[in-house]
């Protein structure tokens, strides 16, 4: 604190000693003498534009005048009419050396005359030096070095140094240069004009280079530049950003330390048009057996080179019509060689079709002032901040970088299918090229891209290890996970981010899509080769849901799902469905994260269907109109549906849920009744089974079905839902024809049936819940949603279980709505053979 208050005391007496001598200088007589011979002369002349203040004026001999002109052996006294002249007046000193008719005054250039000899005002020096074209000039530049700026930059002192030469008599700039930089040296060729800027309050009181005769250097200029460690430098054509001079030759040479290692970047250029030659770059590089090495200015070029280079920028004759501009600004890069840098990394694409390979810079901000940089060489030569690798090619490649975690990987590799009838249930592993894992830098992306004929494949996922799905409430915490969207345009959904170690078995998708690998650490490599992480994708037969999740919770933990597209909500007349396993001694909970959806609809109706399978047992919910279901208890397997509308704008469609197992409990009571149950079904079979025995044969009328809503022969069973069946018995008929049911009692001793068995009711026993529930078909009206749940059935709904005593008889035209069960929920369409015209 006392530094700074001490450092600011001084800055503050500097500024008042400084305004002291300002207002002594403006009010005092001032005398500048030029001696006869010089070559010099001072001009001094108002701002431009001029400032819309108070004006001030140069005072002689009791005149006011604006301007001041001072030329070889005059001596002239002036005051100035204000105390600030330096915000009113500038000044320019020019000294112009012909070498034509003379010896050049070679040496070191000196200020004349010098700063205290003058006013305090901005102050140009400019030393105009007039040469053969056969004869070599070179401006030598004491340390500090310069640095070359661009149009609009400036330097932090205020001094700049303003280079040009001369092709005939046209002035041709070099460049703008500030201090502390790497260009030692000028080289020019038939004269040079060199300009020094000093602002006012810069005590600078020398000129900082020197001339020196060198022979002709047949080109335009070459501009030394000298590193001396690791740095960097920015360099520009001549009349940058301008065209550079047509057909003409300008070099840079670089003087690099052995120990370091430097790469060249083009930061802009333009090319103009040709008539004869071509515009080029040209290298001298040490060790190289084909010096000069050329190339184009569209090519990447040459780095991690040790030692000194030249380069070179040659132009062309231009098209007089339409010539156009060359234009070039490139930057070298010395650092020092990284291990890494000595090793040769191959990536064999030979065998790939659609599979490409990028290395960039991942997006980092630096706070150092010098930053090395970070380099991909192929064939340890041409190096780029960025390398993308193309299939059906063997590359190698090499780095030369300080950090090579500032770098990562990104691939792409499709895998479409043309023709369905081949594609159709085959499979393929999405793995990652040991050649890719096996780079030093972290791979970020691996993206497949999987494409199917448009309605007539769908794509199904399986992991190799169980999946999580990535949620606020458990967030994924592994080194890896995979991104999973559909891919088609106009009907992009993304269904959410995965990781291993969950309760998804797999995924299936509709139609096209991108699965990405993505890492989150640079280790996560060696968990990204394992077997167990990998993914395999199936064509299967096309499906109309947008996606279909099968679950099998974990006993442990609970299982959060949620829709996919969840920060902008589930498309509009899409659907979405969760088929969850329950474990036969476990009972699971599914919990909803909110009571109501939030949905509004524009125009249809949403819906959600929670369905069990095996019992039949259906509710159906409108997610626009009703509160969400509470937390309900199922102890088999059961699907979740979700069915969207075309919401209106900002009321979209998601949900968040969650399922947790516990074991199942044996309920004594259910245990009771069910045996009791049995042994009623005992008796009643032994009635019937005398009754057929003692039966005479009169009356072989046609037997008809009676309903009798009064039987109940229901077996007591477990409550599955909120609602239950209770006195509803409409599946049950009472008169029975002794031919229809329960054919075995008449088997003879031969093991052969008496009557031909006839409409005999079979429990069904072939594979259940392999379809997702058919949203009801009221999708769009706007009358009130019907709840079927296992208390009332729908009258298109299925039995209720294969478990439940069910008799039927010949049925004379009475039609009962029970649906049929061979029909699938969901139109599920295998591959269409194509028939040959």
């Amino acid at each position: 604190m006392a530094r700074s208050a001490c450092g600011f005391s001084v800055a503050l007496l500097g500024a008042l000693l400084l305004g002291t001598a300002r207002l002594l200088r403006g009010t005092e007589a001032s005398e500048i003498l030029l001696p006869v011979g010089s070559g010099v002369t001072v001009h001094m002349k108002l701002v431009s534009p001029a400032l819309p203040v108070k004006p001030c004026y140069i005072v002689m001999s009791r005149q006011h005048v604006t301007e001041l002109i001072i030329s070889p052996g005059e001596r002239k006294s002036f005051t100035f009419s204000c105390s600030n002249p330096e915000k009113h007046f500038v000044l320019k000193i020019e000294k112009n050396i012909d070498c034509m008719s003379g010896p050049c005054p070679f040496g070191e250039v000196r200020l004349q005359p010098s700063t205290s000899e003058l006013p305090i005002l901005n102050r140009t020096f400019i030393w105009d030096v007039r040469a053969h074209k056969s004869i070599g000039l070179e401006l030598q530049f004491a340390t500090p070095r310069l640095r070359q700026i661009g149009p609009g930059e400036s330097c932090a002192d205020g001094v700049t140094h303003s280079i040009s030469g001369h092709i005939d008599a046209t002035e041709v700039r070099i460049g703008t240069f500030c201090s502390n930089g790497t260009v030692s040296r000028i080289k020019m060729q038939e004269g040079v004009k060199m300009s020094l800027h000093l602002p006012w309050f810069h005590p600078r009181n020398f000129s900082g280079f020197s001339i020196a005769n060198r022979s002709s250097i047949k080109r335009l200029c070459i501009i030394e530049s000298v590193f001396e460690g690791e740095g960097s430098a920015t360099l520009m054509s001549a009349n940058y950003p301008g065209g550079f001079p047509e057909d003409e030759l300008m070099t840079w040479q670089f003087v690099v330390p052995a120990h370091l290692r430097a790469s060249v970047s083009f930061l802009n250029f333009n090319v103009s048009n040709c008539e004869r030659k071509e515009e080029r770059v040209e290298y001298y590089i040490p060790g190289s057996t084909t010096n000069p090495e050329v190339f184009r200015l569209e090519d990447k070029q040459p780095g991690n080179m040790a030692g000194n280079f030249n380069l070179s920028l040659q132009g062309c004759d231009q098209d007089a019509q339409s010539p156009g501009i060359l234009r070039l600004q490139f930057q070298v890069l010395v650092q020092r060689p990284q291990n890494e840098s000595s090793k040769t990394y191959t990536v064999d694409l030979s065998q790939e079709r659609t599979m490409s390979l990028t290395i960039e810079p991942r997006p980092v901000k630096h706070g150092r002032r010098f930053v090395p940089g970070c380099f991909v060489c192929l064939e340890s030569r041409t190096c780029s901040t960025n390398v993308t690798l193309t299939a059906g090619s063997k590359h190698k490649i090499s780095f030369l970088c300080d950090d090579l975690t500032r770098l990562w990987v990104n691939v792409e590799k499709t895998l479409s299918c043309v023709d369905h009838r081949y594609c159709y249930m085959k499979s393929f592993n999405l793995q990652v090229p040991p050649d890719i894992l096996q780079l030093p830098v972290q791979l970020h992306d691996f993206s497949w891209k999987l494409l199917v004929p448009k309605d007539r494949l769908s794509l199904m996922l399986v992991p190799g290890q169980k999946l999580q799905q990535h949620t606020r409430e458990r967030p994924c915490n592994t080194s890896f996970g995979y991104h999973v969207a559909s891919n088609t345009p106009g009907q992009e959904l993304y269904f959410g981010s995965f990781c291993p170690g969950g309760s998804i078995e797999k995924i299936q998708v509709k139609q096209n899509s991108v699965v990405t690998l993505r890492t989150y650490a640079p280790s996560s490599q060696q968990e990204v080769s394992k077997q167990w992480s990998l993914l395999t994708v199936s064509f299967i037969p096309y499906f109309k849901e947008e996606g279909i999740f099968t679950v099998t919770p974990d006993t442990k933990n609970k299982v959060y799902l949620r829709s996919p597209n969840w920060d902008h909500g589930l498309p509009a007349l899409s659907s979405v469905s969760w088929n969850i396993s329950v474990p036969s001694n476990q009972v699971a909970c599914l919990t909803f994260f909110r009571e109501r959806s939030g949905l509004a609809c524009q125009s249809g109706r949403a819906f959600m269907i929670i369905q069990e399978p095996q019992t039949r047992a259906e509710e159906i919910f409108s997610l626009e109109e009703e509160i969400l279901p509470k937390p309900s208890f199922h102890r088999h397997s059961f699907w979740v549906n979700i069915s969207n509308c075309s919401p209106m704008n900002g009321k979209q469609l998601d949900l968040l849920f969650w399922v947790t197992l516990t074991p199942r409990t044996v309920d004594l009571a259910v245990i009771i009744g069910a045996a009791g149950g049995g042994a009623l079904l005992l008796f009643a079979l032994g009635l019937i089974i005398c009754f057929v025995k003692k039966k005479k044969k009169v009356d072989k009328g046609p037997a008809v079905g009676i309903y009798n809503g009064n039987v109940n022969t229901q077996v007591p069973q477990t409550q599955k839902f909120q609602k239950r069946r209770k006195d509803n018995d409409s599946h049950v008929y009472a008169v029975i024809e002794d031919t229809m049911v329960y054919g075995h009692l008449l088997q003879d001793s031969g093991g052969s049936f008496t009557q031909p068995e006839v409409d005999t009711y079979r429990p069904f026993q072939g594979p259940m819940g392999d379809c997702p529930p058919t949203p009801p078909p009221i999708l769009f009206s706007r009358t009130p949603t019907a709840k079927f749940t296992a208390d009332e059935l729908a009258p298109s709904s299925p039995p209720e279980s294969e478990s439940e005593p069910y008799t039927f008889s010949h049925p004379n035209k009475v039609e009962v709505g029970v649906r049929e069960t061979g029909i699938p929920l969901l139109n599920i369409q295998g591959p269409v053979e194509e028939t040959e015209e």
